[in-house]
Protein backbone atom coordinates (compact mmCIF):
# COMPACT_ATOMS: atom_id res chain seq x y z
CA UNK A 1 0.00 0.00 0.00
CA UNK A 2 2.42 2.30 0.71
CA UNK A 3 4.41 1.68 -2.31
CA UNK A 4 1.03 2.43 -4.15
CA UNK A 5 0.67 5.50 -2.44
CA UNK A 6 3.56 6.87 -3.09
CA UNK A 7 3.64 5.81 -7.20
CA UNK A 8 0.29 6.18 -8.49
CA UNK A 9 -0.21 9.19 -10.00
CA UNK A 10 -2.86 12.00 -8.80
CA UNK A 11 -4.97 11.49 -11.58
CA UNK A 12 -5.16 9.38 -14.46
CA UNK A 13 -7.29 8.70 -17.60
CA UNK A 14 -9.40 5.15 -17.83
CA UNK A 15 -10.55 3.77 -20.18
CA UNK A 16 -13.91 2.09 -20.64
CA UNK A 17 -14.08 4.15 -17.12
CA UNK A 18 -18.65 4.29 -18.18
CA UNK A 19 -18.16 0.20 -18.26
CA UNK A 20 -16.34 0.05 -14.73
CA UNK A 21 -19.29 1.81 -13.06
CA UNK A 22 -22.22 0.02 -15.24
CA UNK A 23 -20.60 -2.78 -14.08
CA UNK A 24 -20.47 -2.07 -10.73
CA UNK A 25 -23.87 -1.20 -10.29
CA UNK A 26 -24.86 -4.28 -12.05
CA UNK A 27 -23.35 -6.07 -9.20
CA UNK A 28 -25.29 -4.41 -6.54
CA UNK A 29 -28.50 -4.54 -8.31
CA UNK A 30 -27.74 -8.58 -8.49
CA UNK A 31 -26.55 -8.50 -4.87
CA UNK A 32 -29.91 -6.62 -3.80
CA UNK A 33 -32.31 -8.49 -5.54
CA UNK A 34 -30.86 -11.73 -4.86
CA UNK A 35 -30.41 -11.25 -0.84
CA UNK A 36 -34.05 -10.50 -1.22
CA UNK A 37 -35.17 -13.54 -3.06
CA UNK A 38 -33.14 -15.79 -0.96
CA UNK A 39 -34.54 -14.14 2.00
CA UNK A 40 -38.00 -14.85 0.91
CA UNK A 41 -37.14 -18.08 0.23
CA UNK A 42 -35.70 -18.55 3.26
CA UNK A 43 -32.46 -19.88 2.06
CA UNK A 44 -29.73 -19.62 4.50
CA UNK A 45 -27.36 -18.48 1.34
CA UNK A 46 -28.46 -15.13 2.25
CA UNK A 47 -25.71 -14.88 4.17
CA UNK A 48 -23.78 -14.68 1.82
CA UNK A 49 -25.19 -12.70 -0.75
CA UNK A 50 -25.92 -10.16 1.66
CA UNK A 51 -22.52 -9.93 3.08
CA UNK A 52 -21.02 -9.54 -0.46
CA UNK A 53 -23.70 -6.52 -1.29
CA UNK A 54 -22.86 -5.04 1.97
CA UNK A 55 -18.82 -4.59 0.97
CA UNK A 56 -19.77 -3.81 -2.52
CA UNK A 57 -21.84 -0.98 -1.48
CA UNK A 58 -19.31 0.43 0.98
CA UNK A 59 -17.22 0.26 -1.94
CA UNK A 60 -19.43 1.73 -4.62
CA UNK A 61 -19.81 4.88 -1.80
CA UNK A 62 -15.83 5.11 -1.40
CA UNK A 63 -15.26 5.32 -5.02
CA UNK A 64 -17.88 7.99 -5.69
CA UNK A 65 -16.74 10.15 -3.05
CA UNK A 66 -13.30 9.68 -4.02
CA UNK A 67 -13.69 10.20 -7.89
CA UNK A 68 -16.43 13.04 -7.77
CA UNK A 69 -15.34 16.58 -9.08
CA UNK A 70 -15.61 19.44 -6.40
CA UNK A 71 -18.73 20.95 -6.06
CA UNK A 72 -21.77 19.88 -6.94
CA UNK A 73 -20.55 16.01 -7.70
CA UNK A 74 -19.06 15.97 -4.54
CA UNK A 75 -21.90 17.06 -2.96
CA UNK A 76 -24.32 14.47 -4.15
CA UNK A 77 -22.15 11.66 -4.05
CA UNK A 78 -21.66 12.71 -0.76
CA UNK A 79 -25.35 12.80 0.18
CA UNK A 80 -25.63 9.18 -1.87
CA UNK A 81 -23.38 7.90 0.31
CA UNK A 82 -24.50 9.40 3.63
CA UNK A 83 -28.21 8.81 2.78
CA UNK A 84 -28.45 5.98 0.56
CA UNK A 85 -25.56 3.85 0.48
CA UNK A 86 -23.95 3.57 3.82
CA UNK A 87 -27.79 2.54 5.42
CA UNK A 88 -27.95 0.19 2.84
CA UNK A 89 -24.66 -1.54 3.45
CA UNK A 90 -25.65 -1.68 6.92
CA UNK A 91 -29.06 -3.46 6.39
CA UNK A 92 -26.85 -6.23 4.10
CA UNK A 93 -25.08 -6.14 6.87
CA UNK A 94 -27.49 -6.91 9.83
CA UNK A 95 -29.36 -9.09 7.51
CA UNK A 96 -25.69 -11.24 7.22
CA UNK A 97 -24.91 -11.47 10.68
CA UNK A 98 -28.16 -12.10 11.97
CA UNK A 99 -28.27 -15.18 9.06
CA UNK A 100 -24.90 -16.65 10.79
CA UNK A 101 -25.39 -19.96 12.43
CA UNK A 102 -26.21 -19.88 15.96
CA UNK A 103 -27.67 -16.31 15.50
CA UNK A 104 -31.21 -14.83 14.80
CA UNK A 105 -34.14 -16.80 13.59
CA UNK A 106 -33.15 -20.58 16.13
CA UNK A 107 -30.02 -21.63 14.29
CA UNK A 108 -27.68 -23.64 16.24
CA UNK A 109 -23.38 -23.45 16.06
CA UNK A 110 -23.52 -26.78 13.98
CA UNK A 111 -25.81 -25.39 10.93
CA UNK A 112 -23.97 -24.66 7.79
CA UNK A 113 -24.79 -22.30 4.89
CA UNK A 114 -25.49 -25.30 2.48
Amino acid sequence: MVVLARTLPATAEVRNWSSAWVGLDAALAVGLVGTGLLLRRRDRRHVLAAAATSALLVMDAWFDVLTARPGAELLTAGLLAVCVELPLAGVCARIAVRGLPGRGAGGSPQDGLA
